[in-house]
C-alpha cells in the first residue's frame, strides 16, 4: 500500500520518511565511535547525549510544532499500512547492533575512563529509547509484535514494563494509586524509586492474579514477566560468555541508566494531573486532559508520536502514525527531549511546571494529584475544596 491509496480524502503524511530517523538514532553510539576513529576526538563517544539533550531540543524550538491530524477518512487505511510497522521493526536490529557493539568496545576497546563513560551513557540512552519501541509494539494485538516488544525491552532489563504499562498504568493513570504518575511537588529523584519499585510490584501482582484465575502458578512459564526477564538473562549470559565478566557490569549499568530514561518520561507525562472520583467512588474515565501533550516535531519523530499522549491513553491500541492532536489539553513548553533536562533540575522543573498545573485546575488544587507530605500546605495556599 502506498500513500496514493490514502485518498479519501486525498492526504499525504509529510513525516512519512522522517520516521526512519528513529532507526538512525538507535545507531548513534556506533556512529560516535566511527567519528572518534576518523578524527581522534574522544568527545564523539558522547555523541548520543549531545544530540538527544541539546540538538533535538534545539530543533524542537527551531522547527516548532506540528498540530496537523490525518483526516478521519484515511485513518483506517493509514492504520493498516505495513510501512509504518516495518519502520518500528527495523529499530530493533539497530538497537541490538549498538548494544552488542557498544558492549564489545567497552570490554575490548582499550578505552580510557572518559571514553568508556561516554560509551556507557550512549548505549544506555539507545536502550532507553528502545523502550519506546517496545511500548509501541506492546500495545499491538499480534503475537509477533508482542514478542518483539519483549525482545526490545531485554537489553534495558525492563521486561516487566510490557505487563505493568498495558494492564497497570493504563488502568490507574492519573490517580494516586498509579506508581507511574508523578505528583505535584514531587521531584524526579523522589519519583524514580517509587515508580521503579511500584511498577515491578504491580507487574508481578497483575500476572499473579491473571494466572491464578487460570488455575496456574505465578511461576508458570506463561508468566509474561518471567518470559521477558528470561530473554534478558539469556542475552546477558551470552554476552558474558563471549566477552568475559567485565561485560556484565557494563550491561547492568547501561540498562539501569536506560530504565531511568523511561521513568523521567513517565515523570513528565502526567505530572500533578488527576482523574476525579465519581459518586460511587470509582474514577472517571481517562480523558485527553489527563496527560501532558507536546506537538514539537523533532522529538515526536524519533519517539514515534509518543508526545501525543492524550490520544494514546484514549486509544491505547492506535498505531503511532494515526495518533491525533487535541485542542485544549495540558501542553508542555518543549518536547520531551528538552523537558527531560528540566526534570533533572528540580527547582527549575517546579518553577516551569507548577504554575502550569495550577493554571490547568483554575487554581483549585484540590483536584490535583499532590505529594501527600505537602498537600495541606498546597491546599491552604490555593484552595481546600474536598477532593
Amino acid at each position: 500500500m502506498t500513500t496514493a491509496t490514502l485518498s479519501a480524502p486525498a492526504w499525504t503524511d509529510k513525516k512519512r520518511y522522517l520516521w526512519l530517523l528513529g532507526i538512525v538514532v538507535m545507531g548513534l553510539p556506533l556512529y560516535g565511535y566511527g567519528l572518534y576513529l576518523w578524527t581522534g576526538l574522544s568527545l564523539f563517544f558522547w555523541t548520543t547525549p549531545v544530540i538527544v539533550y541539546t540538538l533535538i531540543p534545539l530543533f524542537d524550538r527551531l522547527i516548532g510544532e506540528d498540530e496537523s491530524n490525518p483526516p478521519d477518512g484515511v485513518m483506517a487505511a493509514l492504520a493498516q499500512e505495513k510501512y509504518y510497522r516495518y519502520v518500528v521493526y527495523a529499530a530493533i536490529p539497530a538497537q541490538y547492533l549498538s548494544f552488542i557493539g557498544g558492549t564489545y568496545l567497552a570490554v575490548r576497546g582499550d578505552l580510557v575512563w572518559y571514553q568508556w563513560l561516554g560509551l556507557l551513557v550512549s548505549v544506555g540512552m539507545t536502550s532507553g529509547l528502545a523502550i519506546n519501541v517496545g511500548h509501541e509494539l506492546g500495545h499491538q494485538t499480534s503475537k509477533l509484535e508482542r514478542w518483539l516488544a519483549k525482545i526490545a525491552l531485554a537489553p534495558v532489563m525492563y521486561g516487566h514494563f510490557y505487563v505493568e504499562h498495558n494492564r497497570g498504568h493504563h488502568v490507574r493513570v492519573a490517580t494516586p494509586e498509579d506508581p507511574a504518575t508523578s505528583r505535584f511537588g514531587e521531584s524526579f529523584y523522589e519519583f524514580l524509586p517509587r515508580c521503579v519499585y511500584g511498577s515491578i510490584k504491580s507487574a508481578w501482582e497483575i500476572e499473579k492474579q491473571r494466572l491464578e484465575k487460570q488455575g496456574k502458578s505465578v511461576w508458570s512459564i506463561e508468566n509474561d514477566n518471567l518470559q521477558a526477564w528470561a530473554i534478558t538473562v539469556a542475552l546477558f549470559a551470552a554476552m558474558t560468555a563471549w566477552l568475559g565478566w567485565w561485560a556484565l557490569p557494563f550491561m547492568i549499568v547501561q540498562g539501569a541508566y536506560g530504565g531511568s530514561l523511561l521513568e523521567v518520561v513517565n515523570y513528565l507525562e502526567h505530572y500533578g494531573l488527576r482523574r476525579q472520583k465519581k459518586a460511587d467512588g470509582s474514577y472517571e474515565r481517562c480523558q485527553p486532559h489527563h496527560s501532558w501533550n507536546s506537538n514539537h516535531t523533532a522529538t515526536n519523530i524519533f519517539l514515534y508520536h509518543l508526545q501525543r499522549h492524550s490520544d494514546h491513553h484514549a486509544n491505547p491500541t492506535r498505531s503511532f502514525q494515526t495518533l491525533r492532536n487535541f485542542e485544549g489539553v495540558p501542553r508542555l513548553p518543549n518536547g520531551y527531549a528538552g523537558m527531560i533536562v528540566v526534570a533533572y533540575i528540580p527547582w527549575l522543573w517546579f518553577r516551569v511546571m507548577d504554575p502550569k498545573v495550577v493554571q490547568h485546575f483554575g487554581g483549585d488544587m484540590s483536584k490535583a494529584n499532590i505529594k501527600p507530605s505537602i498537600r495541606d500546605r498546597i491546599l491552604a495556599k490555593y484552595g481546600s475544596a474536598t477532593a
